[in-house]
């Protein structure tokens, strides 16, 4: 069998002909995990808010033959007729496709005003009773029409729905994303995490290669990452670092972001051509990535197109209240 050789490293080959030292990669940093297929990366197209925008994504991965494992919806269930969604599901299963959707009410649009300061006051987590209950209320509409994949951004929810999954209300095959909007940044974080429910988890896109390694040595719940990041979560564009980042993060979804673009949350008909166009361009940002990490012999160990399993992943008892 010929073995494959190591990736190259961006501007290695000319740097060392002027003699500029690049530093030593250390094996110890490698990620020793993989998704169960084997592969040790996937992609997602987030932002994905209706069918419009879907249609849009996959008609634009098929003509820049960009593999797509995931899209993403930011806007939430609630702001979606059971038609849309219907429709959403039906395209994504013909494409093999995973579909995740957000659940509910989340403090950023509530009636709390100290979201809106500087201090952000408690984000977009579910506020009281009622905000909980929302998201759950979505949750069972989502799965009821075929949704598989469900975003939150509240620990609490996180847990609640975790329970609700474990005694059989949401179907056992459901998974759970932690939003970027309270992704952790530390290891224990990370951990606490995955123990609440979480088969997959967005961290900030600013993480340094560093924490990314700190992270896997103590978890291997698949690891979500903006290699583009839209503005309000920092605008970081990491294509440079991509095959760094699956070296160490794996198993990690590439997450096809877009900076210097305006918002689409929540998503309306008002916004439909902006909502098409930035749908297109996160396609074509991730033809960008998959080539770049073509040429330099680093885009091996792609998951099977299909592939939603995250594997074992360690729990708190749930019968704890």
């Amino acid at each position: 069998m010929t073995l494959r050789p190591a990736p190259r490293r961006p501007g290695g080959d000319a740097l060392r002909r002027i003699g500029h030292p690049a530093p030593a990669v250390d094996p110890a940093d490698a990620s020793p995990h993989a998704f169960p297929d084997g592969g040790r990366w996937r992609t997602e197209i987030p932002s994905v808010e209706g069918p419009g925008p879907l249609a849009a994504v996959l008609a634009e991965s098929e003509r820049l033959d960009v593999p797509v494992h995931r899209v993403s919806q930011g806007s939430g269930v609630w702001m979606l007729t059971d038609a849309e969604i219907s429709e959403m599901v039906a395209a994504c299963a013909e494409r093999a496709v995973e579909l995740c959707l957000f659940t509910g009410p989340r403090g950023t649009w509530d009636t709390g005003a100290a979201t809106r300061t500087d201090s952000g006051g408690a984000g977009p987590r579910a506020r009281g009773h009622d905000g909980l209950a929302g998201c759950v209320e979505d949750a069972l509409r989502a799965a009821r029409l075929g949704v598989r994949c469900l975003l939150v951004a509240d620990e609490g929810v996180l847990w609640t729905l975790h329970r609700l999954r474990t005694e059989g209300v949401l179907p056992a095959d459901t998974t759970f994303k932690v939003s970027a909007l309270i992704g952790p940044v530390n290891p224990a974080a990370y951990a606490v995490h995955e123990r609440l429910g979480a088969d997959s988890l967005n961290v900030p896109a600013d993480l340094t290669l560093a924490h990314v390694t700190e992270i896997r040595r103590v978890s291997r719940a698949p690891m979500d990452l903006y290699i583009e990041a839209p503005d309000d979560l920092g605008g970081h564009v990491r294509m440079y670092e991509a095959a760094e980042l699956i070296r160490r993060g794996a198993p990690l979804y590439l997450k096809f972001g877009l900076s210097g673009a305006a918002g689409i949350y929540p998503y309306g008909a008002h916004l439909r051509e902006h909502a098409l166009a930035t749908a297109r361009e996160r396609v074509r940002r991730g033809r960008l990535v998959l080539d770049l990490l073509a040429r330099h012999g680093a885009d091996d160990g792609m998951s099977p197109l299909g592939s939603r399993d995250p594997g074992p992943l360690v729990r708190f008892p749930s019968d704890t209240a």
